[in-house]
């Protein structure tokens, strides 16, 4: 089972986050706390990472809520894109043949080369 914390375990548990903050992240749309029937709400394991980050993007960077949301989506979809890559060349590394791993092979290294 999963993890579940409330608001004060993730404020004790990330150094750095302060209740304004979490408030302030939560109201910027770049932590989304799980929501239950109740009306209460919950963090996961995943969050307090995030928290982690976003925190270290403040502190380190002085990033405001517009930019922190801007920078935290590109981390998001950097983060898909590898997952979608990383499905794709299993797939093709299970069921491709020798000629397409091959060809997929010589693509990437071209593309590393480039780029």
């Amino acid at each position: 089972m999963t993890r579940r914390y409330t608001e004060e375990e993730v404020i004790e548990r990330v150094a750095s986050l302060t209740r304004t903050q979490l408030v302030s992240f939560v109201r910027a749309e770049v932590i989304r706390p799980v929501l239950t029937k109740d009306g209460g709400a919950y963090y996961r394991q995943v969050d307090l990472a995030r928290l982690e980050l976003l925190c270290e993007l403040c502190d380190v960077f002085g990033l405001q809520d517009d930019a922190l949301a801007m920078v935290i989506s590109l981390i998001d979809q950097l983060h898909a894109a590898r997952r979608e890559l990383r499905l794709v060349l299993d797939v093709v590394a299970e069921h491709g043949s020798d000629s397409l791993r091959l060809r997929v092979g010589e693509a990437l290294r071209q593309a590393n080369r480039q780029g």
